[in-house]
């Protein structure tokens, strides 16, 4: 895979004046920016292989998996990415069941095993908190042990106060560096009444992986999980400044970009189109 650095140097001779259809972008490769599967959920669960045809024709050349995907065998789900000219450097994998599911992430052959949520039970208190930095230092080791990476996934719940700290920053100063990375959202971060570049800046190297989302305007920041929280539609069509964002997160090392809708109000694979071709857009400006 290229650098973003690499790419944007590429981008300038010349590539932005080809013309935005699926099809012209589909022939660039490599290209950065994948889709987190999620986002296709409902297509994906009925027909993988054609989703991921869809995916690729769009002009995307990287997936993150996620858990309802694997109840294909391993190395079938492995095949299918591959055969349709994408791969798969992260999977989601739930937190619990996540000792039974390491092998099958060596299996499938991600470079990063990611955590997208923690129990509810372990919201409520900075204590619950704790204990998630602490499992993670121990799936941390043993995934590093594997030749993985293990990293986390924030949305806004983390973001809660406990005295004058909140449980992001209890997670992230329990949980070691070495050991557990972080997959930025910045839909959530946004959300959540957090600035993006801030936490980029702040965290540096450790973020190695962006979800991309937009948020609508008009809306207040929260705290808290649930309909009241989703104000999200494509990557260009909402208030995040991802010029900004991108250039910051190529400067800290950021190695994989996914585009994620969790709900919207365009089809997702419509949706899918328009984030990427203002990504495109954006990348090669």
């Amino acid at each position: 895979m290229i650098s973003r650095r690499e790419f944007l140097q590429f981008s300038a001779a010349g590539l932005g004046t080809l013309a935005l259809s699926d099809l012209a972008f589909a022939a660039l490769e490599p290209f950065p920016i994948g889709v987190q599967l999620y986002t296709v959920r409902d297509q994906a669960e009925k027909d993988l292989g054609g989703t991921l045809a869809r995916i690729s024709m769009i002009g995307y050349k990287t997936v993150e998996t996620y858990w309802n995907v694997y109840t294909h065998p391993a190395k079938k789900l492995k095949t299918m990415i591959a055969d349709n000219g994408l791969s798969n450097p992260s999977g989601h994998f739930n937190y619990e069941g996540m000792d039974s599911k390491l092998d099958y992430a060596k299996e499938l052959g991600v470079q990063y095993v990611i955590c997208p949520m923690l129990p509810k039970d372990m919201w409520t208190s900075a204590d619950g908190f704790k204990k998630a930095g602490d499992q993670f230092n121990k799936w941390g080791e043993k995934v590093k042990g594997m030749g993985m990476q293990f990293g986390f996934h924030n949305h806004n719940y983390e973001f809660q106060k406990f005295g004058n700290t909140t449980g992001f920053d209890i997670l992230t100063s329990t949980a070691d560096p070495k050991l557990v990375c972080l997959e930025m959202d910045c839909y959530w971060i946004t959300q959540a009444g957090q600035d993006p570049i801030a936490m980029l800046k702040k965290y540096g190297s450790r973020i190695q992986l962006l979800h991309l989302k937009d948020r609508k305007g008009g809306f207040p920041t929260s705290q808290q999980m649930g309909e009241s929280a989703e104000h999200m539609t494509e990557v260009g069509s909402g208030t995040i400044d991802w010029k900004s964002i991108l250039t910051t997160a190529e400067q800290t090392g950021v190695k994989y970009y996914f585009v994620e809708r969790d709900h919207g109000d365009v089809p997702a694979f419509e949706s899918l189109r328009i984030s990427y071709n203002y990504l495109t857009k954006l990348v090669a400006a």
